[in-house]
């Protein structure tokens, strides 16, 4: 399986790092490494002196597609979620500034928090779901689907045309305004449509 992350995909995320607005969803993988096995602490790297929290909706992939036309995305997946693509904020910068891929700085083992996962069923309009994070109990990010550049149908087909999808992938659908740095024994805790999503502590 793989994760497929969405970058810039609220406006307010942008205007928060005074990045251009995108012609087209941006993109950048994950690997299976990066995530963060049930009931674990994350574990900041010895590294990065600056590792940032983003909270993001997630759509987990049902079956096999390539070149999935948006009006035939809904068929493609069941149940959303909630999780945390974790970030080394002063390796991405870096990178960036030397024209380098972020690899080192997203794709790094346990960087991809995964919630519990919720049938799309439950929510009556999936681009209105409202989630949010709290990092020791104060609400640090608050965002909506409704927000979204790109809604999840139309990323499902945008991403199909350059990866093909499988059973079990998952996508990162973007953060909005709001992130900022973890320290040890932080505890960050996610909601979904004002549901408990997860818990982790910061070691």
């Amino acid at each position: 399986m793989k994760i497929i992350c969405v970058g810039r995909n609220y406006d307010d995320h942008i205007e928060e790092f005074n990045n251009n607005r995108p012609d087209s969803p941006v993109l950048f993988l994950k690997p299976e490494t990066s995530i963060i096995r049930k009931n674990q602490p994350f574990f900041i790297p010895n590294y990065s002196k600056n590792i940032q929290y983003e909270v993001e909706i997630l759509v987990q992939i049902n079956r096999l597609g390539k070149y999935i036309s948006s009006e035939f995305s809904h068929k493609y997946y069941d149940e959303i979620g909630l999780g945390i693509d974790f970030t080394a904020r002063d390796i991405q910068n870096e990178l960036k500034s030397n024209g380098l891929p972020w690899e080192k700085s997203k794709a790094f083992d346990g960087s991809a928090l995964i919630g519990k996962w919720i049938n799309k069923n439950n929510f009556e309009n999936l681009n209105n779901i409202d989630f949010s994070l709290e990092k020791n109990e104060k609400v640090v990010q608050k965002g909506n689907t409704y927000n979204m550049l790109w809604k999840i149908d139309d990323l499902i087909s945008e991403i199909s045309n350059y990866f093909t999808l499988k059973i079990g992938d998952i996508i990162f659908t973007g953060t909005p305004s709001g992130v900022g740095p973890v320290e040890e024994n932080d505890v960050l805790t996610g909601f979904l449509d004002k549901k408990e999503s997860f818990s982790i502590k910061i070691k």
